[in-house]
């Protein structure tokens, strides 16, 4: 019998992920930081004094007030200052930069802003920068022209401004950076100036990005892989695809098939976990823990339908989790016919979702990301 396709959600987040009894701190981004730096070592080159603190403004217009942890002013020529960023309460991996602005005069008007040590070279088209420049996003860019304009008239005035970040380029091997194709550091970033902690919408938008730059690669497949375990086996599942085809995307799957399909992408590929298969079974294309569970009637109903005795079916549908259920499927040999058929109505699911615009193959991993058990199209383990 023909089950009933479940209806699609793809729920959104709050604006924190996690519950806390009391407010989560706030904190500024590398673009907010960089513009303080840079605000501050102009003023110290405009007036001869070295600067302790600086305000700059943000995007929505709020004004900020940034102490500066170190100035350094060779009168008439040169300027450098420092602003160590504060992430607030989200675990951010360039929380403690030293943003570092170096300020000098040029001899035509107007601003140059370039990159230094730490500050990431783009080297791939699809991130809406020149490939060869920094890693400087479009409006930390602006934030820095405004505040430069604040000092100077950059009508007549020309200014150097060089943002770099000791340490920068380490910092960089926990981001995503080297597959998007930013080399030797890390990127300044920033729409708001502010980190909201635990924000999702951050993780979102690289989701998007990511697919974005394969597409302006002219790759026409995109693998989705829910975290690092699952992208081992897909890259192992697919080596003939390159390194950029392969795009963690953690609960956003909906965002990220989205943007295949708006890129004209011709196929997509979804490899992850038995929980993350289940949720995405039932319809749910955003799957934060926050926001939706493990339907283990379905699975059960999936043990069912792969041959399951009545037993093996009610122990499924009593399981803890979703790995609970996977380990009862092994442990009745019935892991390959049922991972199968999990497989197959998260690749229904995707499609609808899709429109049918691309294809749709899915696997499933064990949980080691070792090995692929269970697909919907050629995989076998």
């Amino acid at each position: 019998m023909r089950y009933a396709e479940p209806p699609l959600r793809e729920p959104d987040l709050p604006r924190t992920a996690k519950v806390r009894p009391t407010a989560l701190r706030t904190g500024w981004t590398t673009g907010a930081c960089a513009t303080a730096a840079a605000k501050a070592a102009l003023t110290a080159l405009v007036s001869g004094v070295p600067q302790r603190e600086v305000e700059i403004g943000l995007p929505a217009g709020r004004r900020v007030t940034f102490a500066v942890a170190r100035c350094d002013l060779e009168p008439a020529r040169r300027a450098e200052a420092v602003v160590v960023k504060d992430a607030g309460d989200d675990p951010d991996v360039t929380h403690g930069a030293e943003l570092t602005a170096t300020v000098d005069w040029r001899d035509r008007p107007g601003l140059c802003l370039d990159g230094g040590p730490g500050v990431g070279t783009v080297t791939r088209p699809g991130l809406g920068l020149p490939v060869g420049g920094p890693a400087i996003n479009e409006t930390p860019r602006r934030m820095i022209g405004a505040a430069v304009a604040e000092v100077v008239d950059l009508a007549e005035i020309g200014v150097r401004v060089v943002i770099s970040v000791p340490g920068g380029e380490i910092m960089a091997r926990k981001t995503t950076n080297r597959r998007l194709g930013i080399l030797g550091g890390i990127s300044i970033l920033g729409t708001t100036g502010i980190v909201r902690p635990f924000s999702t919408a951050s993780w979102r938008a690289s989701v998007v990005q990511a697919v974005h730059v394969m597409a302006a690669q002219g790759e026409r497949t995109v693998v989705l892989c829910t975290g690092g375990r699952t992208e081992r086996a897909a890259r192992a599942l697919l080596p003939e695809l390159p390194e950029v085809c392969f795009v963690e995307v953690g609960d956003f799957t909906g965002a990220a098939v989205t943007a295949a399909v708006g890129d004209g992408m011709a196929g997509v590929v979804f490899v992850g976990m038995a929980g993350k298969l289940a949720k995405l079974a039932a319809g749910i294309l955003m799957t934060h823990y926050t926001r939706s569970k493990v339907d283990l009637s379905l699975l059960g109903a999936v043990t069912a339908e792969a041959g399951g005795d009545r037993d093996l079916v009610a122990a499924v549908a009593a399981a803890n989790t979703g790995r609970h259920a996977y380990e009862l499927w092994e442990a009745a040999g019935l892991l390959r016919p049922a991972g199968d058929l999990l497989c197959r109505r998260v690749r229904q699911v995707l499609r609808r979702f899709a429109g049918h615009a691309v294809t749709v193959d899915v696997a499933m991993v064990d949980f080691a990301g070792s090995r692929v058990v269970a697909s919907s199209a050629r995989w076998a383990a």
